[in-house]
């Protein structure tokens, strides 16, 4: 049974190819078969946070004009440890028309049919083509936010496209499982009132939060890198994204970096 999960947000800059990008490598690290989709057409940029830039010969409008077949297009991940995990890149040339709904529907059935367990569609910013053509056939949505009021009530426009205007909705089936990736967060200016707590951000959006990922230097380094933040295991950004992916498989897993971390003196006199 295949999953597809799109990443999404009503803003850009929030995070959702680095996101993508380190969602889609945990999901292969546990042992499933994964793709992960830029649907960013003519603005691709999930090629070089995957440091696969210079393999990619054929792209997504490539394979939706049958211009290529889907072996020629998938690029196989470079990273050691990470054996079942493969890039669909976007076109740098063609702009968002090239998109069609019956295109995205026929590459994600080939994928389907190749075994791929879960697809991972990294989403444009906002409610244009190509970002109602990566959630209208998922099956889970990761709605990725900033903790800014602004970042926050974008979100909630997405949220209302998920719930109408998915395949699941025309068809009036169990609607998209939706979830909250709160991204960039820090503890300490949120206890300062410089952004919002993860608590507001929940009752604002009104679903559940599947990961909180701290602000941190790595994720910059990771980018410029080609290595995604998630296989970096003495990062906060790391293990949070991996705790993000346990909760996507089933797991049961408190949420972790929404408190400030106390220094030595704090602890010792109970500050």
């Amino acid at each position: 049974m295949t999953e597809v999960i799109v990443v999404t947000s009503g803003k850009g800059g929030v995070g959702k190819t680095t996101s993508s990008a380190s969602i889609s490598t945990g999901l292969a690290l546990h042992g499933h078969k994964t793709v992960v989709i830029d649907f960013d057409i003519g603005l691709r940029n999930l090629d070089l946070v995957m440091g696969c830039e210079r393999r990619v010969v054929y792209d997504f409008i490539n394979l939706i004009n049958h211009e290529c077949n889907l072996t020629q297009t998938l690029i196989k991940d470079r990273h050691k440890g990470v054996d079942d995990l493969y890039v669909l890149a976007a076109s740098q040339t063609r702009d968002k028309d090239a998109l069609t709904k019956e295109g995205v529907g026929e590459v994600i059935q080939m994928l389907k049919d190749d075994g791929f367990e879960y697809i991972v569609c990294d989403s444009p910013a906002g409610i244009e083509k190509g970002a109602l053509l990566a959630l209208y056939y998922a099956d889970r949505a990761i709605v990725t936010t900033n903790p800014e009021v602004s970042s926050v009530r974008d979100s909630d426009r997405i949220i209302g496209m998920l719930q109408s205007k998915t395949l699941r909705a025309e068809k009036g089936e169990e609607p998209v499982t939706t979830s909250l990736l709160l991204t960039r967060y820090s503890a300490a200016r949120s206890n300062n009132g410089e952004m919002m707590h993860v608590t507001d951000v929940d009752d604002v959006l009104g679903i559940p939060v599947i990961g909180v990922i701290p602000e941190s230097k790595d994720i910059l380094t990771a980018s410029s890198t080609g290595d995604p933040v998630i296989l970096n295991k003495d990062s906060d950004a790391g293990q949070a994204y991996d705790d993000t992916v346990r909760r996507i498989l089933g797991e049961d897993l408190p949420l972790r970096f929404t408190e400030e971390k106390k220094g030595f003196f704090s602890k010792l006199f109970g500050r």
